[in-house]
């Protein structure tokens, strides 16, 4: 079976948060699936920086 180019992460969060991730996300340009997009690529590089790289064979 091939792997999709784009995987769908539902979330799940407070309206509060969602508008406040609303006005950060147009205050940077961004959608608020792009914003959403960048945190998660931020968090990945500070893991990777702290940790080294992720080697996704080797999934806990």
């Amino acid at each position: 079976m091939e792997k999709k180019a784009i995987r769908y992460v539902g979330l799940r969060v407070n309206p509060e948060v969602h508008e406040k991730l609303h006005y950060i996300a147009a205050y940077e340009g961004r959608s608020l699936n792009g914003q959403v997009h960048y945190l998660i690529q931020q968090c990945i590089r500070a893991f990777e920086k702290e940790h080294g790289p992720i080697d996704l064979e080797d999934k806990p």
